[in-house]
Parts: structure tokens; C-alpha cells; sequence
């Protein structure tokens, strides 16, 4: 017999020298493990964030259920979710108010030239910090987070008083000029964040082309932090469209705000709630169609530091 016979013989087969049975059972139970831990993880995440939802939502429902309510039935006692009889009488006595259309207005006005402001003043201020990273730029947006630290109130009086004496007391520009310092920190902030996640050899490619660092901001790192910009826009214009303390001290009659003139609403009774709820319903549609709209801006601006060079 050859020795290559021998050999044949002598070698055992391919399935004999496989990984031994117990093994490969142990490895399929792990598998398995895994996969059940996998799903339960998922199951609580689920769980966990549809108990948020119902947490966050049902205020939000409430007021809405509430503002289709008949007036008997929105200081009812025990309170009921859902109106027993359907009604929009809220709603026209809210919206036929005197005073609740310009306060609508005075509310626009002054949410957008707070957010442009704010804007216009913490992109450069964010890009100058991030790109020449000075001890002088350090310490200045840590100043910012101080100053978002303080309480509005201590503010809010001295403001009103400075805006009074320049001849600026109850109009738009003073109440956007101090909702501007509300947002302002924030903005500088996320803009911050939003412009470290710009690789520099964008920036060095642009000047090589024969932009200058201005032109290398605006043509190439501006349209690449659009979506952080729209992130920040919505911040700015949500602090200035929910504020209430400012527009409380800085406004009498020609630049109220909604908020201001929601909490006005009074009968010989008390609140009026059902009022009160059918202004704040209409109140919140702005925002949710600016969130609605931008929602590709705001998704791209979560997900601007995962495609960091």
C-alpha cells in the first residue's frame, strides 16, 4: 500500500475535525441570548418613550379637549377629559376679543426680530470662537452660559427702565432687544457646537480657490450648518413666543403679546378657561407649522456631528 493510501486513511474525515457539538450548541444558545436581550431592550425603549409621549401630550390634549368644552363644563367638578357636549363658543369669544389680533401680531413681530438678531449676532460670534480658539474666546462664551444663568427677573426690571428712558417703552423693538438676551447664550452655543462639526479643509480648500475667510463662511461653511442655523432659529423664535415675564414689564397696550393678553382673561367669576384654552390652541399652531416645515433643517442639524471630518 502507497503512503499516500496511508494518509488518506490515516487523516480523518473534514466533519470529524469540525468544531465539537457542544461548542457549537453553546455558541447557538449565546446567539439566541443576544438576539432576546436585543428585543427586550427595544421593547422597554419603546415602552419608555410611549410613556414620555403620553406624559408630554396629554397637558397639550387637555387644553385642547378643554377649549371645545361649554363654559359649565370647564370649571366642572370632578373635571372631565372629553367635552359632554362639543362647542366653538370659546373660541369666537376668544378670537373676537378686542386686543387679540394685534397681540398675534405684536407676538410675530417681535419672535422674528428676536431670532434674527440673534442670528446675526451668534453665527459670527460662534465662528470666531470655534475657529480661532483664543483664551479671550473661551472666556467670553463661558460668560455667555453665566448670563443664561441669571433669573429674567433680575434683568427685566432694569431693562424696562433703560428701554424707557432712550423712548423705546411699550413697542416691539425694546421687548425683541430683551428676548434677544434670553437667546442669544443659547444660540452661541449650539452654533458653537454646530460649526466644530465643520471640517477645517473645507474652509482651507475655499481659500486656496481665492475666497477670503469671510467669503469662505458664507459660501462654504454657512450652507453646510443650514440645518444647525434652523435648529438655533427655532430656539430663538420658541424663547421669544413663550416668554412672558418681559412682555409682562415692557408692554402696556400697543405691543402685548398673546401670552400677556391669555392671561388677562377675566370674568366676574374668575379665569376664563374656556377662552384661555381656545387663544392657546390657536397660539401653538405657528409654531408647530415653523416645526413642521423645518423639520428636514432640524433632523440635518441633530445629525451634523456625525459627519465629522
Amino acid at each position: 500500500m502507497s503512503n499516500a493510501s496511508l494518509a488518506t486513511k490515516a487523516s480523518p474525515p473534514a466533519s470529524d475535525i469540525s468544531e465539537p457539538q457542544p461548542m457549537r450548541k453553546r455558541r447557538g444558545v449565546n446567539r439566541e441570548g443576544l438576539e432576546a436581550g436585543k428585543r427586550s431592550t427595544r421593547t422597554i425603549l419603546w415602552i419608555l418613550l410611549a410613556v414620555a409621549m403620553v406624559l408630554y401630550g396629554f397637558p397639550f390634549l387637555y387644553l385642547l379637549f378643554t377649549s371645545f368644552k361649554t363654559p359649565i363644563d370647564t370649571i366642572a367638578v370632578p373635571p372631565t377629559i372629553l367635552p359632554r357636549e362639543w362647542t366653538l363658543e370659546n373660541y369666537t369669544n376668544a378670537l373676537g376679543r378686542s386686543g387679540v389680533l394685534a397681540s398675534f401680531i405684536n407676538s410675530i413681530q417681535t419672535a422674528v426680530i428676536s431670532t434674527v438678531l440673534s442670528l446675526v449676532l451668534a453665527v459670527p460670534a460662534a465662528y470666531g470662537i470655534t475657529r480661532y480658539k483664543t483664551p479671550s474666546g473661551q472666556v467670553f462664551i463661558m460668560a455667555a452660559l453665566v448670563t443664561r444663568m441669571v433669573p429674567p427677573v433680575a434683568i427685566g426690571i432694569p431693562l424696562a427702565s433703560m428701554m424707557s428712558s432712550v423712548g423705546l417703552a411699550d413697542t416691539p423693538i425694546a421687548l425683541s432687544i430683551a428676548h434677544t438676551t434670553i437667546s442669544l447664550p443659547l444660540s452661541i452655543w449650539l452654533m458653537s457646537s454646530f460649526f466644530e462639526s465643520v471640517p477645517r479643509d473645507l474652509e482651507e480648500a475655499a481659500t486656496v480657490d481665492g475666497c477670503s475667510r469671510l467669503g469662505a463662511l458664507w459660501r462654504v461653511v454657512i450652507p453646510v450648518v443650514s440645518g444647525g442655523i434652523a435648529v438655533t432659529a427655532i430656539f430663538a423664535f420658541l424663547a421669544s413666543w413663550n416668554e412672558f415675564l418681559f412682555a409682562l414689564l415692557m408692554t402696556a397696550i400697543r405691543s402685548q403679546t398673546t401670552p400677556v393678553v391669555i392671561a388677562n382673561f377675566q370674568t366676574q367669576f374668575g379665569l376664563d378657561w374656556g377662552s384661555m384654552t381656545a387663544l392657546a390652541a390657536v397660539y401653538s399652531i405657528p409654531v408647530i407649522l415653523l416645526t413642521l416645515l423645518l423639520q428636514r433643517k432640524i433632523v440635518a442639524g441633530m445629525t451634523l456631528g456625525a459627519v465629522k471630518g
